[in-house]
């Protein structure tokens, strides 16, 4: 039975639209629409427990998830979504004890992520060239207990005369220019080793998928998915008027070896002439 205490992290949870992340203070009080929540209410219960406020209402008392830490981090840029994050680790095969190189780290979202699926023999090394984002990368992944399976690096892999990793499982790539990238991305990846990039338009991918067919990649899949919610009702279950449409494409490959600079194969010896 897991006890909340000070300086834990708590889901307050009333309905979808109306909850709260928050690292418990006893001496803090949260102030919403649906009323006051002391913190120090939350200390020593279960979670799954629910308090009520000074307006009369329940809130629960939930144990945050990846999810809950990546919807809720502050974004200094633009964020993988949940329904593009199952589908990257579904297609890359992502699992525990992998190492990972990301360029393009961003607000830490997808970075977030992956550490939590590799930890806690694998690890995420994640490289950005704006201290700033990078800055604010750094809190969120903190926030979300992931910093000691996370690297990060302030350094431009465009114009790196040596890699700094090999033999990586898996390399994601969240730039406006990928294409420019899949050189290095090649030299750092193993054998079979997944590719992902983050395109939000049909443009990128165009380059990307031309860069990648250079680049000896095989295994070469482009794709968009769109979530709609369901309203469950009992007598009256709908489709919800809130979705999320398109976020990003997400581009996939593998690394492979095309053998072009091996022999041409020998020519099949013409027939006899009779």
């Amino acid at each position: 039975m897991m006890k909340i205490k000070n300086n834990s992290y708590v889901l307050f949870f009333y309905n979808d639209s109306k909850k709260w992340l928050n690292k418990i203070d006893r001496k803090q009080s949260l102030h919403t629409h649906v009323g006051v929540i002391k913190h120090k209410d939350a200390i020593g219960k279960e979670y799954g427990s629910r308090l009520r406020t000074n307006k009369d209402k329940y809130v629960y008392l939930l144990e945050p998830t990846v999810h809950d830490f990546v919807m809720r981090s502050q974004h200094g840029t633009q964020i993988v979504y949940p329904k593009d994050l199952g589908y990257i680790a579904a297609r890359a095969g992502v699992q525990s004890g992998q190492k990972i190189v990301e360029i393009g780290t961003g607000s830490g979202a997808l970075t977030t992520f992956l550490a939590s699926i590799v930890k806690p023999r694998g690890h995420v090394y994640t490289f950005d060239v704006a201290p700033d984002f990078m800055a604010i990368a750094k809190k969120n992944i903190t926030r979300a207990g992931m910093l000691k399976y996370i690297t990060m690096h302030e350094m431009d892999l465009k114009v790196a005369k040596k890699m700094p990793l090999s033999e990586m499982d898996m390399a994601v790539v969240d730039l406006g220019d990928p294409w420019t990238v899949v050189p290095q991305v090649r030299k750092m990846l193993k054998g079979s080793g997944a590719f992902i990039a983050i395109c939000p338009t049909m443009n990128q991918l165009e380059k990307l998928t031309t860069a990648l067919v250079e680049n000896e990649f095989t295994d070469i899949e482009c794709s968009e998915h769109i979530l709609r919610t369901i309203e469950a009702r009992e007598g009256k279950t709908r489709h919800s008027f809130y979705g999320i449409g398109h976020t990003t494409y997400v581009a996939f490959a593998r690394k492979a070896f095309y053998d072009r600079k091996s022999k041409k194969e020998t020519p099949e010896e013409k027939p006899e002439s009779d």
